[in-house]
C-alpha cells in the first residue's frame, strides 16, 4: 500500500522557483530517500506532499487518488518530524493514542493499537512516562508510534534522527528500516546524510537546486552516477564516466 506519484510539481516563493518540475513514481512499500545539501528543496517537497505547503503546479496522487486539495488530514499520511513533537503534559500511552482519540477510534480498537506499537517499539514498560523522563532515542520511538497508530498509507519522515547521537542514529536506522519491512508500507525520507541514504532507501532520490539530480536504486546511484553532482555528493566519481 501506499503508492506515491508525483507529476511534474513546481514550487515559487514569490518570484523564486525552488522546485523544478518534480516527478517520481514509488512502487507500494518502497523507501524512499530525498537526499542533498541543505536548501536543495527536499524539505519543502515532503511537506508538499504532506500538504504543509501549497506546490505552484503539478499533481500528487496517494494510491491514484490525486490530493493536490485536500488538507494534511485527509490524505492519510503520517509525519515524523525532526523535533519529537510529544506533548510534554501527556504520557507516552496519550501521545501514540491522540491522533486515535481525536478520530473516535473505539476504545477497544484503540487498546488493541497501542499494545501491538508499544510491542514493536518496545515501549511497554514506559507507556506510563512523560516525554521529559525519556531519552531522546526513546521520545523518536514515541514519535514513530504515534505515526504507525494511525496506519497511514504513506509515512513521511523528515530527517528524524538529526537529533540523535551517533550511536543512537545507527540504532534507529536499522529500527526504522526493520519498521518498514514488518509495516509493509512507503515511506518518504528526508535526509542530508548520504550514509542514511545508501542503507535506508529502496529508491533515493538525489537532489540539488530544486532539480532532481538522478533517481534510482542505491547501487545505481553509486555505481554508475548521473552527473558529476552525484558523484562527488554520494562520494564516488566514476572517471570513466565523465
Amino acid at each position: 500500500m501506499g503508492r506515491l506519484i508525483l507529476k511534474d510539481i513546481h514550487k515559487k516563493f514569490g518570484k523564486d522557483e525552488v522546485l523544478h518540475g518534480i516527478n517520481i513514481e514509488t512502487e507500494e512499500n518502497q523507501f524512499l530517500i530525498l537526499v542533498g545539501p541543505s536548501g536543495c528543496g527536499k524539505t519543502t517537497l515532503l511537506n508538499i506532499i504532506a500538504g504543509l505547503e501549497q506546490e505552484s503546479a503539478g499533481d500528487i496522487l496517494i494510491n491514484d487518488r490525486r490530493v493536490n486539495d485536500l488538507s494534511p488530514k485527509n490524505r492519510d499520511i503520517a509525519m515524523v518530524f525532526q523535533s519529537y513533537a510529544l506533548y510534554p503534559s501527556m504520557s507516552v500511552r496519550d501521545n501514540i493514542l491522540f491522533g486515535l482519540v481525536n478520530r473516535h477510534v473505539p476504545k477497544n480498537e484503540r487498546e488493541q493499537i497501542l499494545q501491538d506499537v508499544a510491542h514493536m517499539l518496545q515501549l511497554d514498560h514506559l507507556l506510563d512516562r512523560r516525554p521529559r523522563q525519556l531519552s531522546g532515542g526513546q521520545q523518536q520511538r514515541v514519535a514513530i508510534g504515534r505515526a504507525i497508530a494511525r496506519r497511514p498509507a504513506l509515512f513521511l519522515f523528515d530527517e528524524p534522527l538529526s537529533n540523535l547521537d551517533a550511536k543512537l542514529r545507527v540504532e534507529m536506522r536499522t529500527e526504522i528500516k526493520r519498521l518498514h519491512q514488518q509495516l509493509k508500507t512507503t515511506m518518504v525520507y528526508v535526509t542530508h546524510d548520504q550514509i542514511e541514504a545508501m542503507t535506508m532507501g529502496d529508491l533515493i532520490a538525489v537532489m540539488n537546486d530544486g532539480i532532481i539530480q538522478q533517481l534510482g536504486t542505491p547501487d545505481a546511484i553509486y555505481n554508475d552516477p548521473a552527473n558529476r553532482f552525484v558523484a562527488g555528493f554520494m562520494g564516488h566519481i566514476n572517471h570513466g564516466g565523465f
